[in-house]
């Protein structure tokens, strides 16, 4: 017997930072979308657990137990008393270490096809609570949806959504390390006070009307001058995407993949060909959202 979960990637459509906290964290007001672009977990039982991926840069993706799959099986294992003897395949699709959130995902789609298996029982509470033991991102993979996130992005508010959003993302040709691009907030605030982070009211008025103009307007990513102090070249993809007919352009999360808010599927795609002929990225995708979270095929 085997189960398997599809999760999807997210978009932050905002993301507010404050200053650094005392445990070295940041209060956010991070507001989540899921888009349809998804890895699938399967789960069998085996003699030990063991990961195995495939897929799109699989071979980025670590094959031990710092992997939030295996961290995801062994923390529920260790709630129930269960020996986590399963093998964990994850069949990759989200970018990695794109700012996608795709280690969240694989985290939450191992912990409920784990659940499914070892018929648990866990509640839908405990589950989250164990994603936010997991990472600030794990609890949104599990819901879906579109969300406001605060605290560490983990407490987790669930947002109306008027209509379906089209994005074209466009991968980097290399990764950027998350806690990293967090430094390099902290210096380039060194000196300034930092509001405390709250959501834009304006943008989540365009989410629950489905406003895609509005929404453009209203889109921010407090961590994008980090991610392109870090990696400039990312500013050229922006700009291919804006002169391609992007309503709206920011970098995704962490970065360094780029996000693109276009007015349908057609403009969606008319930018993924301008991104993917300009040169300065390395793949394109189209994806639209929202779209629900972890679930079990």
């Amino acid at each position: 017997m085997s189960v398997t979960v599809r999760v999807p990637a997210k978009v932050n459509v905002q993301l507010a930072v404050g200053a650094a906290r005392a445990d070295g964290f940041h209060d956010l007001a991070n507001v989540f979308l899921a888009v349809g672009l998804y890895d699938e977990v399967t789960v069998t039982p085996a003699d030990e657990l063991r990961i195995t991926c495939a897929g799109p840069d699989a071979a980025q993706v670590p094959l031990d137990r710092t992997n939030l799959a295996a961290r995801a099986a062994l923390a529920l294992a260790a709630r129930r008393g269960i020996e986590p003897a399963v093998h964990l395949h994850i069949a990759k699709d989200i970018p990695v270490a794109g700012g996608m959130a795709g280690g969240s995902a694989d985290g939450a789609g191992a912990l409920l096809a784990c659940d499914a298996l070892w018929n648990t029982g866990a509640s839908r509470a405990e589950l989250l609570d164990i994603c936010a033991e997991l990472g600030s991102d794990v609890p949104f993979s599990l819901v879906g949806g579109a969300a406001l996130g605060v605290g560490r992005g983990e407490r987790l508010t669930g947002l109306d959504v008027g209509g379906t959003f089209h994005w074209v993302f466009a991968m980097a040709g290399r990764g950027l390390s998350t806690p990293a691009v967090f430094r390099e907030f902290d210096r380039l605030a060194e000196g300034r006070a930092i509001p405390e982070p709250v959501a834009s009211a304006d943008l989540l008025d365009a989410l629950a009307k489905g406003d895609a103009d509005a929404l453009a307007a209203a889109v921010s990513n407090d961590l994008q001058p980090a991610a392109l102090s870090l990696f400039p070249e990312l500013a050229g993809t922006l700009a291919a995407g804006r002169a391609a007919g992007a309503l709206a352009t920011l970098v995704s999360g962490s970065g360094p993949t780029t996000a693109f808010l276009t007015r349908d599927a057609d403009s969606a795609a008319k930018v993924a060909e301008a991104l993917h002929a300009s040169g300065t990225c390395r793949t394109v995708r189209t994806a639209a959202g929202p779209v629900a979270g972890a679930t079990v095929l």
